[in-house]
């Protein structure tokens, strides 16, 4: 993929995540909303942080993986009201 690629998903994540901590934040959710901050500036495109193709990888299932997690469990809490 082109380097632009990367840097427009770099781009959404940070504003993605930078939302998502936000709304942890009016939620008080203090543990999501600093999750979301730190994935924030992990992902953001101004200042890369170097890890290595192979961490990258595993970083990104294991975000992947936490995202599908708390779509989960936002659901349940939403049901269980």
């Amino acid at each position: 993929m082109p380097y632009g690629y990367f840097q427009l998903v770099r781009f959404i994540a940070l504003l993605s995540f930078g939302f998502l901590a936000y709304i942890s934040y009016q939620e008080n959710n203090n543990l999501f909303t600093s999750i979301y901050v730190s994935l924030a500036i992990l992902f953001q495109p101004l200042m890369k942080i170097a890890l290595g193709r192979e961490i990258w990888n595993i970083v990104d299932v294991i975000v992947a993986l936490f995202l599908i997690v708390s779509i989960f469990l936002k659901n349940t809490s939403i049901m269980k009201s």
